[in-house]
């Protein structure tokens, strides 16, 4: 009897322990809305395996969707595809960065314009920010944020006052992100900020990485000035993540202006569309 009781003890103390970092993981997830598995095995002082069972655990009963390196919040997830207009996997940077050029500098080029005057610029990470890093000039006391190290590098070695939020790096994006990343951005104001995306639709702006998805959402919230960087080739399309909508940001800066339903949700949620010349 004494060895049933101790092994019924042995076999509860883990289920126990499983069931009080499941309600860690999701108390964290409805916080931040999107968690990593390396940050949650740091926070829980678990390996990334254990981490990764939970999260298949919490899937199951549908309180969260696992994404690649963690998960988010069912309601922050993308609906179902059923049709060919979702990215599931983002391409690398480099692939990006050739795809669409042409475009992508015209949309920079015009953001430049916008930015005259700013003194503090906040900078996302992506394809056409990076071309937009390129495009502006050194101006007396104006200040750059970004938590892309590639912009930071570009900025910096032009002599343009640039900020780089610390925190986790992503290398193959060449950014950083987290909570450290967050906290030292949370608690500035901008005058503008650029956000780029990887999709667009009448339900809002889409991105393929959850990592950075709280850093577009600190640009987005403290800025006068909030504006999104979009070619054409990304209308009518989704993503992995929903960063917010439509009324989250108010100037939308693209090659050509949307038509149809995305065009008429764009002007209800009063954003201006600046199309690059």
């Amino acid at each position: 009897m004494a060895s049933e009781r101790t092994a019924t003890k042995v076999t509860e103390k883990p289920k126990f322990l499983a069931q009080v970092r499941q309600a860690a993981i999701i108390s964290e997830l409805n916080r931040a809305g999107s968690v990593t598995v390396s940050d949650l095995a740091q926070q829980l002082a678990v390996s990334e395996m254990t981490v990764r069972r939970d999260l298949v655990e919490l899937e199951k009963d549908a309180r969260l969707i696992r994404t690649h390196g963690g998960a988010v919040k069912p309601d922050r997830a993308p609906p179902i595809a059923t049709t060919d207009n979702f990215d599931g996997e983002e391409p690398a940077f480099e692939a990006r960065l050739a795809r669409n050029a042409t475009l992508k500098r015209r949309i920079a080029a015009t953001a430049a314009e916008l930015a005259g005057g700013a003194r503090s610029i906040a900078l996302d990470v992506g394809t056409t920010t990076y071309f937009l890093a390129e495009a502006l000039t050194p101006r007396p006391q104006a200040k750059i944020f970004t938590n892309s190290i590639r912009s930071a590098g570009l900025l910096s070695g032009r002599g343009i006052e640039t900020y780089l939020a610390g925190g986790r790096i992503r290398s193959e994006e060449m950014s950083t992100s987290g909570p450290s990343a967050v906290s030292q951005f949370e608690t500035l104001w901008f005058d503008i900020a650029f956000v780029g995306i990887s999709g667009l639709t009448a339900d809002g702006i889409y991105d393929y990485s959850f990592e950075e998805t709280d850093m577009k959402r600190v640009y987005l919230t403290r800025t006068s000035r909030r504006v999104v960087l979009c070619d054409s080739t990304k209308f009518n399309r989704m993503s992995l993540v929903l960063v917010g909508g439509l009324p989250d940001f108010n100037t939308l800066v693209c090659d050509e202006a949307p038509a149809g339903d995305l065009q008429a949700a764009l002007k209800r949620a009063g954003v201006e569309i600046v199309v690059a010349r």
